[in-house]
């Protein structure tokens, strides 16, 4: 399909020195690593030398089927699975440490199909002496289609000639409580 074989951009933050089973949140920690290490300079200039082409092993947290069963399967069951390597092609990588937390770094990455972000992520930590996983992950684009040229729900609903506020995801304002009196005489 031309849609899933598009390119795709995500947004994201890594947090370094954390490493989880998953490469992202779904999984506890279970490994720590150093990372006051990293500079900002050393971050750019490692996510800035892995664009280009590369070959990127899928994580085992993955949906992808070996012998028939997917790989997650195999990954809770505990038993390790020899992966293919797949060509993937980072089009840009681009990463900023959080102002408020040094251990979080947010990111940009434009990728081929086929492409784990969070195993990407994790390459990036590792070629700075460190492990990390994925915090956050949002896919803003694939192909020509932008979240930023997307409707909301309720300019949907709209367009379709129904009531907006019954698809507001903002809570209804409350009624102010009721002036209580305190008589004390």
């Amino acid at each position: 399909d031309t849609y899933q074989a598009s390119d795709k951009t995500y947004t994201g933050t890594i947090r370094l020195g954390e490493g989880t089973p998953s490469q992202d949140a779904d999984t506890e920690v279970n490994e720590r690593e150093p990372w006051e290490h990293v500079t900002d300079e050393a971050l750019r200039d490692a996510a800035a030398a892995m664009h280009g082409a590369s070959k990127q092993t899928p994580p085992m947290y993955s949906a992808l089927k070996v012998d028939g069963k997917r790989l997650y399967q195999s990954a809770r069951e505990g038993v390790d699975v020899e992966r293919k390597q797949r060509d993937v092609f980072i089009h840009k990588f681009e990463v900023e440490r959080d102002a408020a937390d040094a251990q979080a770094v947010h990111f940009m990455a434009e990728c081929s199909k086929g492409t784990y972000v969070r195993t990407l992520a994790l390459d990036l930590c590792k070629s700075l002496g460190t492990t990390g996983h994925l915090t956050a992950l949002r896919r803003t684009k694939i192909g020509e289609y932008s979240v930023e040229d997307a409707w909301t729900i309720e300019s949907l609903a709209v367009a379709l000639g129904d009531d907006p506020s019954k698809y507001s995801r903002s809570p209804r304002p409350k009624k102010p409580p009721s002036p209580t009196v305190n008589e004390t005489s």
